[in-house]
């Protein structure tokens, strides 16, 4: 399950969403995100996949690839559509012993998994279709007007991704050190929820030294190559809008102007 968390990680193709200015996918899935939110009934849930599939056909990235960031959470969604079911009142559908299932609950879990499915893949394709390099300088670009007020832009775009970055350097070393514990007779996958809880302490403390020593070892290497900070610093590829942002642009607000109207409709 651990392999199976895609945010952080870049896949690397030639697609006409990979080549979009990293504003533009930055600010389009704020957009996104947003338009969720706004969503009151099931029908504007078409209009989002709709353009969400339209959006992974033109990233070329596989969908097994996309849908497979969902396992992780598959226990989040089932705990969201039971919390749903039995604690929202309505007409009563069906009793389970003392429990009843409401049809307002079953409507309202129903909606709660969807928004948060959407939400899972619309965020996760960002940082597969952006890579590092460019969703620092996209997050910098749209944070370079609060120097004014002392906003650190460099540096908090750095820090976010470089958080990013380590997400699946960490994935990676939590699963090597399972596996090594799994090997001292560690019992990760036992169904006893307090005998996990307690396997996970001799998991978390080397997790945790790890992640210093990597943090260490970058401050380190940055400072041996002389970095400052953001001032005066130049880049070798400029990020520039052009006609295909604008377009991008154009129909990333169409959709939210369309989900807006939604809600009077």
């Amino acid at each position: 399950m651990i392999k199976d968390i895609t945010i952080g990680q870049y896949y690397p193709t030639n697609s006409i969403i990979h080549k979009l200015d990293p504003r533009v996918k930055l600010i389009g899935t704020f957009v996104f995100m947003a338009s969720l939110f706004i969503i009151n009934d099931f029908y504007p849930y078409s209009v989002v996949f709709f353009f969400l599939s339209v959006l992974l056909k033109l990233s070329k990235i596989p969908f097994k690839y996309i849908f497979k960031g969902l396992k992780p959470i598959v226990f989040i969604l089932m705990f969201t559509f039971l919390i749903n079911i039995f604690m929202i009142p309505g007409n009563v559908l069906y009793h389970i012993g003392p429990l009843k299932i409401y049809d307002e609950g079953l409507k309202q879990g129903s909606f709660m998994v969807l928004r948060l499915i959407f939400l899972v893949v619309g965020t996760s394709l960002l940082t597969l279709a952006t890579s590092p390099i460019e969703l620092t300088d996209g997050i910098e670009k749209l944070l370079n007007p609060f120097k004014k007020i002392g906003v650190p832009a460099h540096e908090l775009a750095m820090m976010m991704t470089i958080a990013l970055r380590f997400i699946p350097t960490l994935l990676d070393e939590t699963d090597k050190i399972m596996k090594a514990q799994m090997g001292r007779g560690a019992d990760f996958e036992s169904k006893n929820i307090i005998s996990r809880a307690k396997n996970l302490v001799p998991l978390l403390v080397p997790l945790f030294i790890s992640a210093f020593r990597r943090a260490d070892e970058l401050a380190m290497a940055m400072e041996a190559r002389c970095y400052r900070g953001g001032e005066n610093r130049t880049r070798m590829k400029q990020i520039k809008m052009d006609k295909r942002d604008y377009i991008a642009y154009t129909i990333v607000f169409l959709y939210f102007f369309i989900i807006i109207m939604t809600r009077f409709i």
